[in-house]
């Protein structure tokens, strides 16, 4: 159940989809998506999974909803354990009304291509994905997987984020979100790439040794984002947007 911060007024479930729409969906959106404990930790035990609730995953299936294509690196399709990405049948049934394909498409950011294509990411996928690497990843892995997917080169020795972004982009796919993890975050910041940031605060203190939402080489680079809203969840749980200017 969510509630404005401010009125404290519950939102229907159209009022929360109208909450995270956005009004040009032909511009290029690139959202990010993350959980947090309060005390800025992206992780339990290694998974994100301990900081979720219900309305986090509701927002998660939401923002995929709306999303023409869902970015994610490597690691986190490993760790998180990701599966053929396929929306339940009233998210589906929504996006058809409104003229979209039933499912967005996956996208998977790998420089050194350590993925199977095998994998039910692959295999199980309603529609087919989109491997994003560069030109140093192995020439034969490239091969195996663009069987099962769409191979996009961006890049030499690594990933080149903004081509990779453009070639999204390209490609009808304006409205991405970005699912982590923290060093694929990171080197979006570093390109200038984050147009909006949907934040979810766990009410937990995870204490020291958890890593961050953000990770890969330390930068004084600053980008400012304004605040776009506040919702309230059960259980203490926030969500936050963040957007440019």
């Amino acid at each position: 159940m969510y509630r404005w911060s401010v009125q404290g007024k519950e939102l229907t479930g159209e009022e929360l989809i109208a909450a995270y729409a956005v009004p040009d969906r032909s511009s290029r959106r690139l959202r990010v998506n993350f959980v947090t404990s309060i005390d800025g930790a992206v992780t339990l035990d290694g998974l994100s999974s301990g900081l979720s609730s219900k309305d986090d995953q509701n927002v998660l299936g939401l923002l995929r909803q709306l999303a023409d294509v869902v970015l994610v690196g490597a690691g986190t399709l490993r760790a998180e354990q990701y599966n053929g990405l396929r929306l339940g049948k009233a998210r589906r049934e929504w996006r058809a009304a409104q003229g979209l394909p039933e499912n967005p498409v996956l996208a998977v950011v790998s420089a050194r291509l350590d993925l199977s294509a095998g994998s039910s990411v692959f295999t199980e996928a309603p529609v087919r994905p989109i491997v994003i690497t560069c030109e140093s990843s192995p020439a034969d892995q490239r091969k195996a997987l663009a069987e099962v997917a769409d191979v996009l080169v961006c890049g030499d020795d690594a990933v080149d984020l903004t081509k990779a972004v453009d070639a999204l982009v390209e490609r009808g796919l304006p409205q991405i979100v970005c699912e982590g993890g923290p060093h694929l975050l990171g080197s979006l910041t570093s390109a200038d790439l984050v147009d909006e940031m949907c934040l979810t605060v766990s009410p937990l203190l995870a204490g020291p040794g958890a890593r961050r939402i953000t990770d890969g080489i330390a930068s004084t680079q600053v980008h400012q984002l304004s605040p776009l809203q506040v919702l309230n969840g059960d259980d203490g749980y926030l969500f936050l947007r963040y957007g440019r200017n």
